[in-house]
């Protein structure tokens, strides 16, 4: 037996969605009293940490509907069904920013709300960069403007909440974290 495991008695999908799904599972708990919980299903997400060659960080702006505001991010997406982590990587790259690179190195995967949801975060880096011609087109109901930052400036705005998610958060502090070395 896992450690706190918790057994599931029953399982109810409440919500199929383009994105996500929506289950309320009944459990029983390790001191043999049951619960709910509400769980998120995602299929796995992708991020790109891409640096131009006078080393600023490539990021796109957008409007979050969740936070009713845009932020500033990292580019990323959703993994296709069976789709490899790393060509989707190269395939968001390309189609918010318009570059692709030659090559990308794993930098790490983590959950991105394990409260609530199995979405696994994969990212990855690349300071090789190029302009696609004719990039691929992103999803049509996706709107992004692309900007271009130093790690100073990415870290002023990180303290200006105008960065404020984990994946891109994440981005800059390990940016920090490789220029101390």
């Amino acid at each position: 037996m896992k450690k706190f495991e918790e057994k599931t008695i029953k399982s109810e999908r409440i919500y199929n969605g383009k994105i996500v799904q929506l289950q309320v599972d009944e459990v029983k708990l390790p001191d043999g009293k049951t619960s709910k919980r509400e769980i998120i299903k995602h299929p796995g997400a992708v991020a790109v940490i891409a640096l131009t060659p006078e080393r600023k960080i490539v990021f796109v702006e957008q409007y979050r509907k969740p936070l009713e505001k845009s932020i500033i991010e990292i580019p990323a997406g959703k993994l296709d069904p069976g789709e490899n982590p790393l060509a989707a990587a190269l395939r968001e790259l390309e189609e918010e920013t318009g570059y692709t690179a030659n090559s990308l190195s794993f930098v790490t995967s983590f959950y991105s709300s394990p409260g609530f949801a199995d979405e696994l975060l994969h990212i990855y880096i690349t300071d090789d960069l190029r302009k696609v011609e004719n990039p691929k087109s992103g999803d049509e109901d996706e709107f992004v403007e692309i900007i271009e930052l130093t790690l100073d400036e990415a870290k002023q705005y990180v303290e200006e909440e105008r960065i404020h998610d984990a994946k891109t958060a994440y981005a800059v502090l390990y940016l920090h974290a490789l220029e101390g070395r």
